[in-house]
């Protein structure tokens, strides 16, 4: 059942300038939501600003090449912003440096997500698990606030759905999705495009850090757990860029009989990012043993510590957790 945005759309009645943010190491869901909100934000009169508190992957450059809506946060560059919308994400940990910035800061805020991990940002909470995507909430924001649905929404939140459920593979994907991507395709999307950008773009260096990790490709507990994982030497070896592990998680879930799959991806500051992924149990919970979370069935965390040694206590826990 769709949310009651009506509280959403006092809250963005009563300020001018929002800061539209998503999490770090920012996805097309995230960037969709963003983007689409930001178009339909400056219809009705608004003056929104979009920022990402890390790198843009090179994946999403196409969507604003010359960098004319998508800034780098910098605190001091967003001093005239009167408020915040934290998009695809209600977690500190996901926020990076921003987080830092938005506990210090007396902007109202709002966060609006369909993660089921969630911190209390101080502010107003609009969460929807059974969402898809926030792509999807992102669309019922705009029709609840009466703006048009122009054709660069509509292309943006195409690409939000379509991505978090996997281009449509995934469990999320219900006849409502299909229902909300034909009004979107009908208001101007251009589903053909975006997967080609998406999918059928790749840089060599990209395919040679994905033989790495099909290298690495490794199965235990009677192949009902898969895993890979991804040092920082293996980017110069193969002259490719963190933002290219992006959907490495694909290829330990897709093992026959594999029922938790996991990514390991060693961090400059020392840490470990891990990627989880399942069919049926419930990797979120799995993920917050380790400060991360998100959905049941796709979830992170970063785990402070080296790869070999956060590897060998996150894969001990999910052998655990498959009983």
């Amino acid at each position: 059942m769709p949310l009651d945005w009506s509280p959403f759309v006092d809250f963005i009645h009563r300020y001018n300038r929002p800061l539209l943010m998503t999490h770090i190491r920012p996805d097309a869901d995230g960037l969709g939501a963003q983007l689409a909100l930001h178009d339909a934000l400056t219809a009705i009169g608004k003056t929104p600003r979009v920022a990402i508190a890390s790198k843009l992957l090179p994946r999403y450059e196409f969507l604003d090449p010359k960098r004319a809506v998508i800034e780098d946060f910098r605190p001091a560059a967003f001093t005239d912003c009167d408020c915040v919308v934290v998009l695809d994400t209600g977690t500190w940990n996901q926020l990076g440096d921003f987080a830092k910035w938005l506990q210090a800061s007396p902007l109202p805020r709002a966060v609006v997500d369909h993660h089921r991990t969630q911190d209390d940002l101080g502010g107003l909470q609009m969460v929807d698990v059974t969402a898809e995507a926030t792509g999807r909430l992102g669309y019922e924001i705009i029709r609840a606030l009466g703006a048009p649905l122009s054709a660069s929404a509509a292309h943006h939140l195409f690409m939000a759905v379509a991505t978090d459920t996997g281009w449509f593979r995934h469990p999320n994907a219900t006849a409502a999705t299909f229902a909300l991507c034909s009004e979107l395709v009908a208001a101007g999307a251009r589903p053909t495009e975006l997967y080609e950008q998406l999918y059928e773009a790749a840089t060599l260096a990209r395919f040679k850090l994905t033989a790495v990790a099909l290298q690495k490709l490794t199965v235990l507990a009677g192949s009902k757990v898969a895993y890979t994982e991804i040092a920082l030497t293996d980017y110069g070896a193969t002259g490719s860029v963190p933002g290219d592990t992006e959907d490495l998680i694909n290829y330990p879930r897709s093992v026959e009989g594999v029922e938790i799959a996991l990514v390991f991806i060693e961090q400059q500051d020392g840490g470990t990012k891990v990627s989880f992924r399942s069919r049926a149990a419930d990797v979120s919970k799995l993920a917050e043993q380790f400060g991360g979370g998100g959905h049941k069935l796709a979830s992170g965390a970063r785990v402070m510590g080296k790869l070999a040694e956060v590897r060998d206590k996150v894969l001990a826990a999910a052998v655990a957790a498959l009983g």
